[in-house]
């Protein structure tokens, strides 16, 4: 007897094969085998929004193989994932290898022998409630992309897209810049004192709290003119202790893992997107090395709170392991708890033990994934947390006044706890750590010993933009999308080009600004945050069978069809005249947007007439000028400036006989001297250029990586230059092969 199990990742595939013996035959359907059309709708509106799902061309060979070998098996086992898409899949792949309605779907949250040999002990049917769910969001995201893009592609441009989810995580995007660009800075200062005890040299700091008894508000000193009058004030003044208050402060950990936490944590820790951090989570899921990495439950099993506590004991010492495991609970919505959090399978398997197994991201990811886990079941820090209220007695008037108090505040760890294993990454603009500083003790009453005194400017900063991490934050503390969702979404914006990444933040391009302004002015349900929430909920209640699906789809696209066909009539086309004279008509010149930004068209229909806009046309020429003698690298003719989705870049002037390309080069008018110093008359000589990566700013060899010299600083002469070259040769920096695994059919 022999079974087929199908699962929808090759790598996932030999994983479990490695796990079963010779009866079992392990398949994979290389992800989903059947989808809407790409070239229609794909629902029938009329008829209970049926959806018409086709195989994809990649696919149809995928469904021969599998049904060859289904049909030479006693047994058909669905093992895909273990959520709603994993549901859905399982589903289709029943559908198009026309499988018996009691076809078996073993699920599990972990590919280890154990949790294999369970699930296929204990079977059961689909669940149609899970892939009713998936199929509601797919249709309604379908229609909404569908029908809602070629109204802007009418009313801006051709190819601009529009959809449920990531319309409106660009609204917010959108917002968080508009906040930025509004935002009025406005000057405050700060006025600290160093002192210390009158028989010690141990100092420390007191920032000014009160004036009169009254706290003093953030932007209370206004100027500088305010802190020198206090600084005259304080002229000679001497300063008493007040009071003196002690306590004892436990600091938690955070809980293990979701999918969006570890999205947050790895941009934050790592610089990771949510796109990266998803495929390297994948590959270790899928070689067994944690567990199913898309999550919303904080939750730990019973087996794995008693691994942490004995990995704990051996690798830290008992005083950090808890008597009795912490439970966490989810403030997520529509979380479900019955699953589990993100974990290794098996916690002795310490990060440092897996250096020959796992590289690069995966090692760092893995490694990110084992602290968080170990330090949830680990002691709370505790600190000794001192507070020192000090009164400032001033005779610069001429009679004692106590007009101004100062405070003090120390943090001194007693014990480190989950410290020792792990400490949270903090975000931009986040809430600060407590600074660690020592105070010494102090009594009511004592008089201090003055040292210093500062006055700081300061000035009030916009909110930050938008990182993986924060956003990510924000789109799930609205209930916005789900484990599942994250990731694509806010790939999507960025593949639209409606944002770029800036030093790692969102920020949205023009073109971003008109969609979310269209879309915002004339469909305000679709990218209302409320509402998107709502629709999230009630695909939660399908998938738990509380609702039909039908009903949810109706009551949604019902209203928006009538409205979509109103606004198609009553909204105008987004024009734009410029003040440049066409040279074909003579008529001022149309703005218009294309892939990559604006240009100018002749109003004339049938021209085809377009000049660059005035800006883009003086940078091209710039850039002309730097490139006048580079050649094509094919044909040896001149290059041609273009612009690209991506930017400028050198073109062919033959194109389309010839498409030879180059990178623009920001040359810095240097020779690179290692390669100088290596070619000694033949071979090629690099250029040092200047280049950017996640806001850094180096300059290197154009002929990277065949030449790898480097440096952070821009020689200002030869000389310079040759000073530069000798540091690098005494320590130059490490150059990492980059591996790549290749999955192959199980």
């Amino acid at each position: 007897m022999s079974s087929l199990i199908i699962v929808e990742s090759p790598t996932k595939a030999r994983t479990i094969s490695k796990f079963l013996g010779s009866g079992y035959l392990v398949r994979s359907s290389f992800g989903h085998v059947r989808d809407l059309p790409k070239s229609s709708l794909g629902v029938d509106v009329k008829h209970n929004f049926k959806p018409k799902y086709v195989v994809p061309p990649k696919a149809k060979k995928v469904i021969a193989e599998l049904k060859d070998a289904a049909d030479k098996s006693d047994d058909v086992i669905l093992a895909t994932d273990e959520d709603r898409e994993g549901e859905a899949i399982a589903w289709h792949l029943a559908e198009a290898l026309n499988l018996p309605e009691n076809s078996k779907r073993i699920v599990f949250h972990e590919i280890t022998k154990s949790a294999i040999q369970e699930a296929l002990n204990s079977p059961r049917g689909l669940d149609m409630n899970l892939v009713d769910a998936q199929q509601a969001r797919r249709i309604l995201d379908r229609l909404v992309g569908y029908e809602l893009s070629p109204f802007l592609w009418q009313k801006i441009r051709y190819g601009l897209s529009a959809g449920r989810v990531q319309s409106v995580a660009l609204r917010l995007v959108v917002e968080r810049e508009r906040e930025i660009q509004n935002f009025k800075s406005e000057e405050y200062w700060t006025v600290e004192v160093d002192l210390a005890p009158k028989d010690s040299d141990q100092k420390f700091k007191a920032r000014l709290v009160k004036e009169n008894g009254k706290a003093i508000e953030k932007l209370g000193i206004k100027n500088q003119a305010e802190a020198e009058k206090i600084e005259k004030e304080l002229g000679g003044a001497s300063y008493k202790v007040t009071d003196v208050a002690k306590k004892e402060v436990f600091r938690m950990p955070s809980p293990p893992f979701t999918t969006s936490t570890l999205q947050q944590e790895a941009s934050r820790k790592f610089g990771m997107s949510a796109k990266q951090t998803m495929m390297l989570a994948q590959r270790l899921y899928e070689t067994g090395y944690i567990t199913y990495m898309r999550t919303d439950s904080v939750n730990l099993a019973q087996l794995a709170l008693q691994q942490a506590k004995s990995v704990i004991d051996e690798h830290f010492g008992k005083e950090y392991s808890l008597s009795v495991p912490r439970q966490y609970t989810t403030k997520s919505k529509g979380a479900q708890e019955a699953h589990e959090a993100i974990r290794p399978t098996d916690l002795s398997r310490r990060p440092e033990l897996l250096n020959s197994e796992l590289i690069g991201g995966e090692r760092k990811l893995y490694d990110l994934i084992w602290k968080r886990t170990i330090a949830c079941q680990m002691e709370a820090a505790v600190f000794d947390q001192t507070v020192a209220e000090i009164q400032a007695h001033s005779t610069s008037s001429g009679q004692a006044d106590e007009k101004y108090g100062f405070r003090a505040n120390g943090y001194v760890m007693k014990f480190d706890g989950f410290i020792r294993a792990y400490t949270e990454g903090r975000d931009e603009n986040g809430d600060e750590e407590e600074q660690e500083g020592r105070i010494p003790e102090l009594s009511v009453g004592e008089v201090l010993k003055f040292l210093e005194l500062f006055k700081l400017q300061h000035f009030t900063q916009p909110p930050a933009r938008y990182t993986d991490a924060t956003l990510i934050k924000a789109l799930e503390a609205h209930g916005i999308g789900r484990p599942s969702t994250y990731a694509p979404t806010l790939a999507t914006i960025q593949e639209r080009g409606y944002v770029e990444k800036f030093e790692q933040k969102f920020k949205p391009l023009e073109i971003g600004f008109l969609v979310n302004d269209m879309l915002v002015e004339n469909f305000p349900e679709i990218v209302d945050i409320d509402f998107t929430s709502h629709i999230e909920e009630e695909l939660d209640d399908i998938a738990e069978g509380k609702i039909k699906w039908v009903p949810v789809i109706e009551e949604f696209y019902t209203p928006f069809k009538k409205h979509l066909e109103e606004k198609f009539a009553s909204v105008d086309k987004l024009t734009e005249t410029s003040d440049t004279d066409c040279p074909h008509c003579g008529k001022k010149m149309l703005i218009k947007f294309g892939r990559t930004g604006k240009f100018m068209a002749c109003p004339d229909p049938e021209s085809k007439v377009t000049l660059p806009m005035p800006e883009e046309a003086a940078k091209i020429k710039e850039l002309t000028e730097k490139t006048k003698d580079e050649k094509c690298p094919l044909c040896g003719k001149d290059m041609k400036v273009r612009r690209g989705r991506f930017g400028y870049f050198l073109g062919c002037v033959d194109y389309p006989k010839c498409k030879g390309v180059a990178k623009i080069l920001d040359k810095t008018g240097f020779k690179c001297p290692e390669c100088l110093a290596r070619s000694v008359g033949q071979g090629k000589i690099g250029e040092l250029v200047q280049k950017k990566a996640r806001g850094r700013v180096f300059f290197s060899c154009s002929r990277y990586p065949d030449c790898t010299f480097i440096t952070n600083k821009k020689p200002v002469d030869e000389a310079e230059l040759e000073e530069l070259h000798k540091k690098w040769k005494e320590s130059p920096p490490k150059v990492r092969k980059v591996y790549r695994r290749k999955d192959k059919t199980a």
